[in-house]
């Protein structure tokens, strides 16, 4: 399964949130949380960010949150940010680095492939920490 850390537990809600006032101020989008899935993607994130797990989780937990759609704009970007960042601290070569956090990236999005979700399956099974 591979290494199992509190990957995210750096990244509280404030962050998140910054994040993605960061993002919108760069595209003169409107940074503001949605109506409808906000409390519950935060209420979810902050029940989940700083626990233990494995990286592919952590990823996921991306995803979940990108899709729950807490903000007006760039929630894909917002938590695919996230997960680059912890990935760009792994002590692996940079070549793999940027690979997975290509991969991440399309996984959080929701458009990566079956063969991509593997790579990155079998990239995240392999740390050790």
């Amino acid at each position: 399964m591979g290494s199992i850390n509190p990957w995210l537990a750096p990244f509280d809600w404030e962050i998140v949130t910054a994040q993605n006032a960061v993002l919108c101020q760069a595209k003169s989008a409107l940074h503001k949380p949605t109506s409808d899935g906000h409390d519950a993607t935060k209420a979810l994130w902050d029940s989940r960010h700083t626990a233990a797990m494995s990286l592919e989780e952590a990823a996921d937990l991306c995803r979940r949150c990108h899709r729950m759609a807490p903000f007006c704009f760039y929630n894909g970007n917002t938590f695919a940010s996230i997960i680059r960042l912890v990935i760009k601290k792994l002590k692996v070569p940079e070549e793999q680095r940027a690979v997975a956090r290509s991969l991440a990236g399309h996984i959080v999005a929701g458009v990566a492939t079956a063969e991509e979700e593997r790579a990155f399956r079998e990239f995240c099974a392999e740390l050790d920490g």
